[in-house]
């Protein structure tokens, strides 16, 4: 991003205007040249900058920055990983339509999914993450749209296999949409695999110090709109001058589409400032995804070994579920987040939570500071005990989401915590 700049002392102006970090452009509107030059920008939203209700040179530095990172086409950057979800699905399907989506994947996601949804008009199709490719095939109907599930679920840790669900997606003509939240770009690019649509809830390791909110969808533009199965991206949309999205927009019509109709109706856009420090933690995000991985898996180890804990769930262990999966789509580690199960059930689960001195219990995941919370009393609350079985999550369930203190602190931490539950 290059700023016009100029001493105004000496009156040089240096060559080199790049700046060290992404400049804060703290401005909602643009001036234009003319009339005829707004009008044109309306005609085609590409040109130039309309509005930071849905663009604005800061995030828009991040948003490419994101793309890369993922190796998508481009990207759009949300007011919350949640809005992410929302426009990744309401950008394909309407009233009357269907989707499939893992049932292992957050709990305000499956409520966004199985509630909200419902009530205007549009059905989730939930499958196990485990499940068949012929189980997969029998889940579809004729109005189905896209697939969706996460890399790494919030909280039980099943591993997606991508692969397999993207096949099974492309072979009925719709996309797969992956959130990746929990590996990030660093430790899983889904889009190498077969995904489509990649969305994150960037509040987390992307951000990594919980000063912001924020999501991001990327583009793989890879999928083909024309397909027959998507009108709305290769007839005329009527709202924005007759636009035909796939012969204006070529391989970038999905992520376009999305800031033409949706962002520009619901406006969640971050704001600059948000960008701002979401690019901040950007670029520590290779080094400190490294530090969550080793201390995550000293921690996990030490759980697998204690006799208070009933099961561990971290893919990084051998013997885990999802060892194999994780050795496929996250050969670097996988993430710092691990959920346990420890023995008694909910009261010994929360008295132990209670316990702990350096670990926060708060209602966050994958920041810079161990964190933990009880997802059957938090996240995952509104869910019926139905929805959180088929999520993997118990009463016992603890998510422990081990931050970058000296691993030492943390393992006292924990000791302490399982002397005081007896």
């Amino acid at each position: 991003m290059k700023i016009e700049t100029q001493c105004l002392h000496s009156g040089y102006s240096p060559k080199n205007t790049e700046p060290r970090v992404v400049p804060i452009v703290q401005s909602t509107t643009y001036v234009y040249d003319s009339t005829d030059d707004v009008a044109a920008v309306f005609d085609d939203p590409t040109k130039s900058l309309i509005y930071s209700r849905f663009e604005n040179p800061t995030v828009m530095a991040v948003e490419e920055k994101i793309a890369a990172l993922e190796g998508g086409i481009a990207a759009m950057c949300t007011s919350s990983g949640q809005a992410a979800s929302l426009c990744s699905i309401l950008n394909i399907c309407k009233a009357g339509d269907s989707f499939i989506a893992s049932s292992a994947i957050y709990g305000g996601t499956i409520n966004l999914f199985a509630v909200t949804f419902q009530r205007l008009g549009i059905e989730c199709i939930f499958v196990s993450p485990d499940a068949t490719e012929d189980e997969l095939r029998a889940a579809f109907k004729p109005n189905t749209k896209a697939v969706f599930g996460e890399t790494l679920a919030n909280p039980a840790l099943t591993v997606l296999d991508i692969e397999k669900f993207a096949k099974i997606a492309h072979e009925n003509n719709v996309p797969l949409i992956v959130d990746n939240t929990f590996p990030t770009p660093v430790l899983c690019r889904p889009i190498e695999h077969g995904a489509d649509i990649v969305v994150h809830s960037t509040s987390k390791y992307m951000d990594g110090h919980a000063v912001q909110v924020g999501g991001v969808i990327v583009d793989a533009g890879k999928f083909n709109w024309a397909n027959g199965k998507f009108p709305e991206f290769t007839e005329p949309d009527e709202s924005y001058h007759g636009t035909v999205y796939t012969e204006a927009y070529g391989n970038a019509a999905y992520i376009v589409k999305a800031r033409m109709q949706l962002m520009r109706d619901f406006g969640c856009y971050p704001s600059a400032q948000s960008a701002f420090y979401l690019n901040l933690g950007l670029e520590t995000l290779a080094v400190r995804m490294e530090r969550y991985c080793k201390n995550a898996q000293t921690v996990a180890e030490f759980l697998a070994s204690n006799d208070k804990v009933e099961s561990v769930s971290y893919p990084g262990l051998e013997g885990d579920k999802y060892h194999e999966l994780a050795k496929k789509y996250l050969p670097l580690g996988t993430s710092g987040v691990i959920s346990f199960v420890i023995k008694g059930g909910r009261s010994t689960a929360v008295k132990f939570m209670d316990s702990l001195k350096l670990a926060s219990n708060e209602v966050h995941v994958a920041d810079i500071r161990t964190c933990v919370l009880h997802p059957a009393s938090a996240t995952h609350r509104q869910l019926t005990d139905e929805q959180l079985e088929a999520a993997g999550i118990n009463g016992g369930m603890i998510r422990f989401s081990v931050g970058l203190e000296n691993i030492d602190d943390i393992l006292d931490d924990l000791k302490q915590a399982f002397a005081a539950i007896g």
